[in-house]
C-alpha cells in the first residue's frame, strides 16, 4: 500500500513495481544466451509491461504485515477504484485495543464524509504509478543482463539472470538515479515467463540532487518475491530492504519487511464506498483470522 515517503526511500520503493519487467525467456528457452538477447528480452519484456501497469481489472483483497527495528504492523487491503482502503489489525502482533479500534473506525467515517480524502490517497497512487512508469521505460538502457543458467524454484522450473549498471546509462532524473548503482540476480519462472525473485545490491554511494538531498551508502540491498496469487495474478509477496544513508542531512536507516498474503479477489469496478461497508461486514474475515 502507498505511503507517504521522503523523495530517497520513493525511488527505493519504485523497485517494487519493476520486477515483472526483466527479460522474460520463451519457453523452450535454450539453456544458454548471448548479451544481445538478453538486452532483447528486456525489451520486450518492458513493452509488455508498459501495456500492463495500468491494469485496474483485477483488484484483490490482502493482508500487509510491514515489519521494522521499531514496529510491526497488520493491514487488511481493499483496492479499487478510487484506490486503495487500509483497516489496521493489529500493532506489535497483538489485537487493537479497544481504544485504537475506535480510531480506526473514526477514521473510516473521515473517509465516508470526506471524499476528498480518498481523492489525495489516489492522487498519490497515481503519482507513483507514473514514476514507476517513468523508470520502467529505461530499464533497456540503465542495466546490462547475462543469462547465468537454470534451477528448481518453488513451483518448478527457473531461469536466472544477472544485472549490473550500464555505463552509458545517464540517469534523466532521481527516480532513475539508483539504478547507476544497483546490481544482482533475477530468478524467473520458465513456465509463466514471470520472475519470481530479485536481488539488488548497491555498488556504491549515490547521491541525489547533488548530494543535498541526501544520499545512499553501498552495500545497501533489497530482496523482492513474486509469486501467482491465483487466477494467474502475479503479485509481489515479500519486499525486504536495509538500507542506510542521509536525507537532508539526517541520517536515516531503512530496515523494512513486507509481506503481503491471504490474497482475495474483488469486483472489477469497485469503490471505496463499497469496500469499506464490505470490510465492516466482515467479508474481510479472512484476512482477519490469518486463514
Amino acid at each position: 500500500m502507498p505511503t507517504k515517503l521522503d523523495p530517497v526511500q520513493r525511488s527505493l520503493t519504485l523497485l517494487l513495481l519493476l520486477a515483472g519487467a526483466v527479460p522474460c525467456p520463451a519457453p523452450a528457452q535454450p539453456t544458454t544466451m548471448t548479451s544481445s538477447q538478453a538486452q532483447a528480452l528486456v525489451e520486450r519484456a518492458v513493452e509488455s509491461e508498459m501495456r500492463t501497469a495500468r491494469d485496474s481489472n483485477h483488484p484483490m483483497h490482502y493482508r500487509l504485515r510491514k515489519s521494522s527495528p521499531r514496529l510491526t504492523t497488520v493491514k487488511e487491503i481493499f483496492e479499487t477504484r478510487d484506490g486503495a482502503v487500509a483497516h489496521l489489525l493489529s500493532i506489535g502482533d497483538r489485537p487493537l485495543s479497544a481504544d485504537d479500534e475506535q480510531k480506526e473506525e473514526a477514521r473510516l467515517d473521515g473517509l465516508l464524509s470526506d471524499p476528498g480524502r480518498q481523492r489525495h490517497r489516489k492522487q498519490n497512487e497515481d503519482a507513483d504509478t507514473g514514476r514507476a512508469l517513468k523508470v520502467l521505460r529505461v530499464l533497456p538502457q540503465a542495466f546490462l543482463y547475462q543469462f547465468a543458467g537454470t534451477g528448481s524454484g518453488p513451483a518448478g522450473k527457473v531461469e536466472k539472470f544477472t544485472f549490473k549498471p550500464n555505463p552509458q546509462f545517464a540517469p534523466p532524473d532521481l527516480e532513475t538515479q539508483v539504478l547507476t548503482a544497483m546490481a544482482g540476480e533475477i530468478w524467473i519462472d520458465a513456465s509463466q515467463m514471470r520472475v519470481t525473485r530479485l536481488e539488488g545490491h548497491l555498488q556504491k554511494d549515490v547521491d541525489f540532487g547533488w548530494g543535498v538531498l541526501g544520499r545512499l551508502n553501498k552495500d545497501g540491498w533489497i530482496v523482492i518475491e513474486q509469486a501467482d496469487v491465483g487466477g494467474r495474478q502475479w503479485r509481489i509477496v515479500r519486499f525486504q530492504m536495509a538500507m542506510s544513508g542521509r536525507v537532508l542531512f539526517k541520517s536515516k536507516s531503512f530496515d523494512t519487511v513486507e509481506e503481503q498474503t491471504h490474497f482475495e479477489p474483488l469486483p472489477a469496478g469497485l469503490d471505496y464506498r463499497q469496500a469499506i461497508q464490505m470490510l465492516r461486514a466482515g467479508q474481510g474475515s479472512a484476512a482477519k483470522s490469518g486463514r
